[in-house]
């Protein structure tokens, strides 16, 4: 039987643990009081045990017939008004019977409320807040089902006048040009930040205090003020005699040419405006940005439904706690204060309050009816969706496949060691041709699949820690609970796919050893990649099909960065490929291989001498840099904060350091080679820095813990200074690969794969970090639901 300590920890909400019963603390307390009990003397333990036994049992006896045992209670717990009424009432317990550890008892009773007033005013007010999203959201749904009727009018007429018109229906609304008041852009400014903060979940990581974000919000508001970050569609218009703003994000690269647009020609149009009539100039609302704001009200239902599930979550298991330590206090004191106390607690408000579950009622029936086209199962789906079940079969096909890719590789080895194959040979036309294609290390694991798998095999172990820790890394990175990859699934993708690599290496290196024709050799490691990209892209619902396309519309959105908005997965991934630099340049030399027809002449070189080929070469250890760089330049266009330029600034100095290296290699001179040195140093400098200090929150100056942070999700202190020293090592491991440093008697290649599988190691030791930290972030302020930006904002006619 699992223990309840353990249970109440694996279900309550990861955000709120702090507002939750501190179980274990009270625990604690109880524990002192038993061994008080315990050093007493055990014969006159015994006896008054006893005496009291049979006193309390003559109690109960003589209770059937009246109620004189109120009269013995041990406890009386006072309810007073707080000091403010946010608070609400607080509760105070007095001890009437002498307990043989007064002191201790004091102790846990003081502790135990003090839990109930935190529970009650947490409760109170996220109740509060809940019920003030619930309140705007169903003004939203109003406005969103007039235009509705009113675009549906519009189309109904214009069909009905017969006009033939290209154009997409829409509804005329009229603008007013006249500014918005400040009150109004604050308030909007501000559900704009909250919904950055939960959305974009902010890299720049400050302190969770209340007013240190409480002064950094205002500030934020006041720049984005000053900048004048705002679109057309969050311009004011009337439409059915109301005074409206529609606010639609730019998440793509249409409304963000928009908002530029409007910025360089906003004057222009303010400046015209004044030449306008008093009824301004037509706004039209099309069908589109209906749907848009549809999409919107609709996730924001979806996420207050979240969160009301949670504060009930929240009630059960502070109830159970309650329950739990009472029952463990009368045991060891052998007191009737379950009964008492356990009352109090029933009549408290986080218990006896039912406007959450009239609200959830009352969200299910408007979602029911816009949403899920009366289908009360449809919308189960969306708002109570079922978590995916891991299977045993995953496992057993994960051992099955490490087995095989097991065998296989031992058998490749030791033909490759037989034949020679990785000896410094400068003429072997395999080391040349399927070096580069399928490069290997010193235990002949191909070059590119090995980065791209070991990478994934170490995200797979993230997975497992974050889930061991109780870091809600799905809330994080936006995850569907029934889309998301679970580590197994992840272990199964890299055992499956290693295998056939290594099996299709090993019939490779057989049919070459036998002397089969060169070129139709040399097709097979082509077809196991196009094999790959075919499998990637596959439409049908197989192998995972939602991650894979939620995979390829990340990378959609980092290369063509700026114009996509970004969120907190599209920049970790962004930093995933800053350290995949070598496979993919690798993967452009495969690409040339193939596409030029080398592989059919054994012209290995040509991509190497091809000046084109070359360059595009060092472009490509640019790219994952500039897409990095411009991700920042895009959030500090977004919300306006200058740490997002400071973390542009890394990522430059990383092009400037491998800008010196291809000025190096081309001109191997003493002069470059000290260039390379300094500012490899410099930009390496310039990491360690944002590692420790920005992306893991470490070295705080004031920390209770020395060196780190206050708060830290795993107990081993020394696991923090150790993984920042190795990440001190792989850092200046990197710097080695600008040197070209090298083994002897091992290929350089060998050399190069061994010092970038460090740095995909260095990376997937940042990543636990990375995200330990943005959950301490929202732990902080209790953030464990998104805040969904909504689409409409009324504005007050004097405005």
């Amino acid at each position: 039987m699992v223990k309840f300590s353990k249970q109440f920890e694996g279900q309550l909400v990861p955000e709120w643990k702090e507002a939750f019963v501190d179980y274990w603390q009270l625990k604690k307390d109880l524990k002192k009081i038993h061994l008080l009990h315990s050093n007493s003397n055990p014969t006159k333990h015994s006896r008054h045990n006893s005496l009291s036994g049979n006193f309390l049992s003559s109690l109960k006896e003589f209770s059937l017939f009246g109620h004189q045992h109120k009269d013995h209670e041990a406890i009386h717990v006072h309810k007073k008004l707080a000091s403010s009424a946010s608070k609400g009432d607080m509760y105070e317990t007095e001890l009437l019977e002498q307990f043989e550890d007064s002191d201790a008892a004091k102790e846990f009773f003081s502790c135990l409320d003090l839990q109930l007033n935190k529970v009650n005013q947490f409760f109170k007010t996220k109740e509060k807040e809940f019920l003030d999203r619930g309140d705007c959201l169903k003004k939203q749904m109003e406005i969103l089902v007039e235009l509705k009727s009113a675009f549906k009018k519009q189309r109904d007429k214009a069909t009905n006048s017969s006009q033939e018109s290209t154009e997409e229906a829409s509804i005329d609304c009229t603008i007013s040009y006249e500014e918005d008041s400040v009150k109004d852009r604050r308030e909007q400014e501000q559900i704009q930040d909250n919904s950055s903060g939960e959305l974009e979940k902010n890299e720049v990581l400050e302190s969770p205090r209340a007013e240190e974000m409480g002064e950094m919000g205002k500030s934020m508001m006041m720049k984005r003020e000053d900048s004048k970050l705002t679109t057309l569609s969050g311009r004011v218009f009337n439409c059915q005699g109301k005074n409206l703003r529609i606010n639609i994000p730019l998440t793509t690269p249409s409304r963000t040419f928009s908002a530029i647009s409007y910025l360089v020609w906003g004057d222009l149009a303010s400046q015209s405006s004044k030449k306008c009539n008093s009824e301004g100039s037509k706004l039209h609302i099309n069908k589109t940005k209906l749907h848009h704001a549809e999409k919107m009200i609709k996730g924001a239902f979806i996420e207050l439904y979240k969160g009301l599930g949670y504060l009930k979550t929240y009630r059960n298991l502070n109830m159970l706690a309650f329950i739990k330590i009472l029952k463990k206090f009368d045991k060891v004191t052998g007191k009737q204060v379950l009964p008492i106390y356990l009352k109090v607690v029933e009549s408290s408000y986080f218990n006896s309050s039912d406007k959450v579950m009239n609200l959830a009622d009352e969200v299910e029936d408007l979602f029911i009816k816009h949403f899920a086209e009366e289908d009360r199962r449809k919308a189960r789906k969306y708002l109570k969706p079922h978590q995916h079940t891991e299977s045993h079969s995953v496992t057993f096909f994960i051992g099955l496949f490490t087995g095989c890719f097991i065998a296989l590789f031992v058998g490749y080895v030791i033909i490759a060691h037989i034949t020679g194959m990785y000896r410094r040979q400068p003429d072997t036309v395999y080391m040349e041709t399927v070096y580069p294609v399928l490069r290997q290390v010193a235990l002949n694991l191909p070059f590119m699949f090995t980065l791209m798998f070991l990478h994934f095999f170490l995200y797979g172990c993230d997975i497992f820690l974050w889930r061991k820790a109780r870091i809600n890394y799905s809330f994080i990175f936006e995850l569907g609970p029934t889309k998301e990859l679970k580590y197994r699934d992840v272990f199964l993708i890299c055992t499956t796919s290693m295998t056939a690599v290594v099996g299709v290496m090993f019939i490779h290196l057989s049919l070459h050893t036998k002397g089969h024709s060169y070129s139709q050799v040399q097709v097979i490691p082509g077809l196991l990649l196009l094999s790959f990209l075919l499998l990637f892209v596959c439409p049908f619902n197989i192998f995972y099909r939602s991650s894979r396309f939620r995979f390829l519309c990340v990378i959609r959105n980092i290369v063509l960065s700026p114009l996509y908005k970004v969120v907190m997965l599209d920049f970790f991934m962004a930093d995933q490929l800053c350290s995949q630099v070598p496979m993919l340049r690798n993967l452009e030399y495969v690409a040339c291989y193939y596409l030029t027809g080398s592989y059919k002449n054994q012209d290995y070189g040509y991509c190497m001498r091809a000046k084109h080929f070359r360059d595009l070469a060092y472009a490509v250890s640019f790219l994952p840099y500039y897409w990095r760089a411009m991700q920042c330049a895009r959030r500090w266009f977004d919300e306006g904060q200058t740490s997002h330029l400071v973390n542009l600034g890394k990522y430059v100095s990383a092009m400037l350091a491998a800008g010196a290296k291809v000025a190096y290699e081309k001109e191997r001179s003493v002069g470059w080679l000290c260039l390379v040195v300094v500012i490899s140093s410099a930009a390496t400098i310039y990491q360690l820095y944002w590692d420790f200090v920005k992306d893991w929150g470490l070295l705080q100056m004031n920390s209770k813990n020395p060196w780190l942070r206050n708060e830290l999700m795993l107990r081993q202190k020394f696991i923090y200074y150790f993984s920042m020293g190795l990440n001190l090592i792989l850092r200046l491991a990197w710097l080695q690969t600008v040197l070209h440093s090298n083994f002897e008697h091992v290929d350089y290649r060998v050399t190069g794969l061994f010092l970038a599988s460090l740095e995909v190691i260095r990376r997937g030791q940042w990543n636990f970090y990375r995200l330990e930290n943005e959950h301490l972030n929202n732990a902080g302020k209790f953030r464990a639901v998104k805040t969904v930006p909504l689409p409409f904002h009324e504005v007050d006619e004097e405005d």
